[in-house]
């Protein structure tokens, strides 16, 4: 299950590079769809250097695969303009939440922390295995609001607020925090529990 996996990281890659290409074709406003994409393209381009260093799982590179694709999404429509309708009116909300779900896809990155806590033997405490890449994960979403935040008042309110994708909701930033810390407590909920057989024998 852990097993370090290039055919599997190759076949994301290529999969993330056909929907980049195809989305990059006439989103819905330029300057948003160039900012969403920016740190999404550097996470991208930081797998592929570190590849050739330190290789990890096929089920962390499906996991760190999901915000990639989401965020890619998000950054053609706006995340407020995502086609989520059907999950908006089976659940009655007032507002679209495909930007909840990609800010809950980045605590899967919790995952992949994880494991590679554990391969690098940086740690050797399940304690600390489930709360490092929590924290962490908390950590990154409260600077990447401080930076939506500092990117959204410079751009003007139009574009800042189309970047922002808040919907009118003064909460926002700290609803898309909680999103995203949850997202790494289930993901290292899910590292633990897959790692079970391999602990009980330590």
């Amino acid at each position: 299950m852990f097993a370090a996996s290039s055919r599997f990281a190759r076949l994301l890659l290529t999969i993330y590079l056909c929907e980049f290409l195809l989305l990059a074709i006439a989103p819905y406003d330029r300057a948003t769809w160039l900012a969403e994409n920016i740190p999404i393209v550097g996470i991208v381009l930081v797998l592929v250097v570190s590849h050739r260093w330190f290789r990890f799982s096929a089920a962390s590179y499906l996991a760190m695969s999901v915000l990639i694709f989401l965020h890619t999404i998000g950054g053609y429509y706006t995340f407020e303009r995502v086609p989520f309708g059907w999950i908006t009116d089976t659940f009655g909300f007032e507002r679209n939440h495909f930007d909840r779900v990609a800010h809950f896809s980045v605590g899967f990155y919790a995952f992949p922390l994880a494991e590679w806590l554990e391969r690098r033997k940086l740690v050797n405490s399940r304690v600390l295995v489930f709360l490092f890449p929590v924290c962490a994960i908390f950590t990154v979403a409260a600077l990447y609001e401080i930076i939506e935040w500092l990117y959204a008042a410079g751009a003007g309110q139009a574009a800042g607020a189309a970047f922002l994708g808040s919907q009118g909701d003064i909460w926002d930033a700290q609803k898309d925090m909680l999103a995203d810390g949850l997202g790494a407590i289930v993901a290292v909920t899910v590292y633990l529990w897959l790692r079970r057989p391999e602990l009980n024998r330590e």
